[in-house]
């Protein structure tokens, strides 16, 4: 779909007034400890969910912990901080092994955190880009590794309950090459690339991962969904960017966080969302679209008539994560 609707969305159809109670749900909400995913673990929990608070910083979830708490003193979920960074694998693989040890179960994973347009050169712990770490590697070896509870959860859950939820951007057809990535540089390792073309790159392989993994896990009753969350104020600009984005948020009409958690809520909760819809991808503030011709060719094989390069970028990922596994 266009790229003038997702910057100018109609109001959002489904919202925290659309969900019944969450009792006994249990959802891990990744970069929750502020934004876009503070705001989605509030309303979460304002219907008594679990929600884990997945994040680096411990101080900065407990005070959005705290902030939450006191915005929804009647609620009987739970808040609870989940530690993870996802700048360092060995860590992410102790944390969901962590998270498997406490809870029996998943309802939705919402991999919301990520980074944008750090300094030229940042790396993960193991030495890869870090947009691609933390929005690409980090997150599938996360996903990988609570794919047995989620598929535990869905065997005993409401059809088309349990899902996973990837963000992605509007970045990942402003800013990437044709087809999103380029399979002879992966990882940028052949050739460096502007910090712009790499945060651009990462939310495209966001939206492969989101595909790939719907094809993987179809027949364990897990639900993937790619979003766009909407253009939106947040900490995710914190580093700024080149002459482009800055150029760009200024002519964008940025909104509140709270709309890009509405696009991630209809992700993850909305009735629209049925199994034949994994897969797909979402635009603010909850609306099954197509992404940009050549990217979304790339999620079939040659012999579909499509370019393969989802399978290339999943399998690419899993490589790098493999010895974390």
């Amino acid at each position: 779909m266009g790229i003038w609707t997702q910057m100018c969305p109609p109001k959002p159809a489904f919202t925290e007034q659309n969900l019944g109670n969450l009792t006994g749900k249990v959802y891990i909400v990744t970069g929750s400890n502020t934004g876009v995913g503070k705001e989605l673990a509030q309303i979460l929990y304002s219907k008594n969910a679990t929600v884990y608070v997945a994040a680096r910083s411990q101080a900065k979830a407990t005070e959005a912990i705290e902030d939450i708490r006191k915005a929804f003193p009647t609620s009987t979920g739970r808040l609870v901080f989940h530690p993870l960074d996802l700048a360092d694998l060995e860590a992410v693989a102790k944390s969901a092994r962590d998270f498997i040890a406490r809870e029996t179960r998943l309802d939705v994973l919402f991999n919301n955190a990520g980074v944008m347009h750090p300094p030229q050169g940042s790396t993960t712990k193991q030495g890869h880009e870090l947009q691609l770490g933390v929005n690409n590697l980090g997150h599938v070896l996360f996903t990988e590794l609570l794919t047995p509870l989620l598929a535990q959860t869905a065997a005993k859950s409401a059809p088309n309950s349990v899902r996973v939820v990837w963000v992605s951007s509007l970045y990942s057809e402003l800013g990437s090459p044709k087809g999103g990535i380029d399979p002879d540089n992966l990882g940028f390792t052949k050739k460096d690339k502007s910090t712009y073309h790499k945060y651009s790159v990462s939310k495209a392989g966001v939206y492969y991962q989101g595909a790939e993994y719907a094809k993987k896990y179809k027949d364990q009753g897990i639900i993937s969904l790619t979003v766009n969350p909407g253009n939106l104020r947040s900490d995710l600009q914190r580093y700024g960017g080149d002459g482009i984005i800055q150029q760009l948020n200024k002519k964008l009409l940025l909104f509140p966080p709270i709309n890009g958690a509405y696009s991630e809520l209809f992700c993850g909760l909305s009735p629209e969302v049925t199994a034949d819809k994994s897969g797909s991808y979402v635009i603010p503030w909850g609306r099954f679209a197509s992404i940009r011709e050549d990217i979304e060719k790339g999620t079939k094989s040659p012999e579909e008539g499509g370019s393969g390069l989802g399978k290339i970028w999943y399998d690419w990922c899993m490589e790098q994560v493999a010895p974390f596994m």
